[in-house]
């Protein structure tokens, strides 16, 4: 059997219907459509992303990026994206598996290689061939999901592998200039974790500057030169992503979900909501439980 049609059957047997999976393996996700789906915008963490069958197109900003079975997504640091899947049927589903970047264990082996990290031009987005080697090793860490007395020992060992293939592939001088602590790409993820960690609170500029290690002024030219947001747009899209969530997930009231995620104002958390998803709250949930549609973004 190919080694790509081995991944689609391992993912195929642990997700057998439509949806999403965190599995045991701490950061291995598994996915699954059974039909294509409509664009939705989501935060994409740092992360590699393999699909066995169907395909996916993902779109920041003004560039837009294909991937298949032929081709791997990665991206470098947390990105506000919007996404949906192309290629999807009842018999030939789209099965993708989503495996998220461990930064400690990625610095570590850059330090263990001790590979000087020069500053890199590459996208923090991009497509690349599939490796077969990286293909290999996906389906290796899925089959742990088979003996999961094995998973604590072996799945570190087998992602240090996965972060070492993305190292020598066309993408490791951006992960390597990413873990230098002063890069403009590992100021920008720091200060993305900080708007993730707090995204329901007032942040002010000057503190996510500060937690990034740059000046206001800084922060704003690279943050929006790598996620083509402003700080505050990314915290707004967190903000709306996560009461779709409580709504279409939990169950939760337009009114309950827009104060939960830090909204004072049902009439401006509405507008909002509107113009990124493109309907009033309660429209766009209704549309989407009719659907079916993923709001998993991978």
């Amino acid at each position: 059997m190919d080694r790509i049609d081995t991944l689609a059957a391992l993912i195929g047997r642990h997700i057998p219907k439509t949806g999403m999976i965190s599995t045991a393996v701490a950061r291995l996700s598994l996915f699954r459509a059974d039909e294509p789906t409509v664009p939705l915008p989501a935060v994409y963490d740092a992360s590699v992303c393999l699909i066995a069958q169907g395909s996916k197109r993902v779109a920041l900003g003004e560039q837009s990026l294909i991937y298949d079975p032929a081709h791997y997504l990665l991206v470098s640091v947390d990105l506000p994206l919007v996404g949906h899947v192309t290629q999807a049927s009842r018999d030939a589903p789209y099965l993708c598996c989503k495996i998220d970047i461990d930064q400690a264990a990625l610095a570590d082996l850059i330090l263990a290689q001790g590979n000087r990290a020069p500053k890199a031009d590459l996208p923090p987005l991009a497509v690349y061939r599939s490796d077969d080697d990286l293909i290999d090793a996906a389906c290796r860490l899925i089959r742990l999901l088979d003996r999961p007395d094995s998973i604590a020992a072996l799945a570190p060992l087998i992602e240090r592998e996965i972060l070492y293939r993305l190292l020598t592939g066309p993408h490791g001088p951006s992960l390597r200039y990413m873990a230098v602590a002063d890069s403009h790409l590992n100021q920008v993820s720091r200060a993305i974790a900080t708007i993730r960690g707090g995204f329901h609170r007032q942040l002010r500029i000057g503190d996510i500057a500060a937690a990034a290690g740059m000046s206001p002024s800084s922060l704003h030219e690279h943050f929006k030169a790598v996620t083509r947001m402003t700080p505050l747009e990314y915290q707004k899209q967190l903000r709306l992503q996560e009461a779709r969530r409580l709504m279409l997930s939990e169950g939760a009231s337009a009114g309950t979900a827009g104060f939960t995620v830090g909204y004072d104002s049902p009439s401006q958390f509405s507008r909002e909501y509107s113009r990124l998803f493109g309907a009033p709250p309660r429209r766009d949930i209704e549309r989407l439980q009719a659907s079916g549609d993923l709001l998993t973004p991978l």
